[in-house]
C-alpha cells in the first residue's frame, strides 16, 4: 500500500504564499548560485523563475534572495539568512503533514491505476497540394 503523499501551499495573506514550486526555485537557487541555473533544472522560463521570485521577494518584510547584476564576475542569486530559515521550515512542515496524512488515511486502501501502454508513434501526413497522380509512388 502506498502512503498518501501531500502537496502543501502556505498562505499568509492574500497576496503572499508558498509551495513546492516556489520552495523548489529556492532550493535551486541555494544550489546553484543563479536564477537563470534553478529555473534551467525547473524546466521553466527565466522570466517565470524572475516573476515567481520577484513576488517571493515582495511579499515578506525582508528579503528571500539577493540578485546581484553581472559584471566581471557575472551575476547570482544567493539565498538570505531568512530564505535559507523559510526553505527549511517549510519542508519541516510539509514532512510534519506528510506525516499526519499517512496517518489519518492509514486505513483506506486504493486501487491500483491501469496502466497506460504508450501509444504508437504515428507517421507524418502529406499534405501535398498536387493531385493524386501527379504524386511519386513510393
Amino acid at each position: 500500500m502506498l502512503k498518501p503523499q501531500s502537496r502543501t501551499r502556505v498562505d499568509f495573506s492574500e497576496s503572499c504564499s508558498i509551495g513546492p514550486g516556489k520552495i523548489s526555485l529556492l532550493e535551486g537557487i541555494g544550489r546553484t548560485g543563479s536564477l537563470s541555473a534553478a529555473a534551467r533544472e525547473l524546466a521553466m522560463s527565466y522570466r517565470r523563475g524572475w516573476l515567481l521570485l520577484h513576488s517571493i521577494n515582495e511579499s515578506f518584510g525582508e528579503p528571500v534572495v539577493e540578485l546581484s547584476t553581472g559584471g566581471r564576475d557575472g551575476g547570482g542569486a544567493k539565498l538570505t539568512a531568512f530564505g535559507r530559515q523559510l526553505v527549511s521550515d517549510y519542508r519541516k512542515f510539509e514532512m510534519a503533514v506528510d506525516q499526519l496524512a499517512a496517518k489519518a488515511f492509514a486505513g483506506v486502501k486504493t486501487a491500483r491505476a491501469p496502466v497506460k501502454e504508450p501509444a504508437a508513434p504515428r507517421r507524418p501526413v502529406s499534405r501535398s497540394l498536387a493531385p493524386a497522380s501527379a504524386r511519386k509512388r513510393r
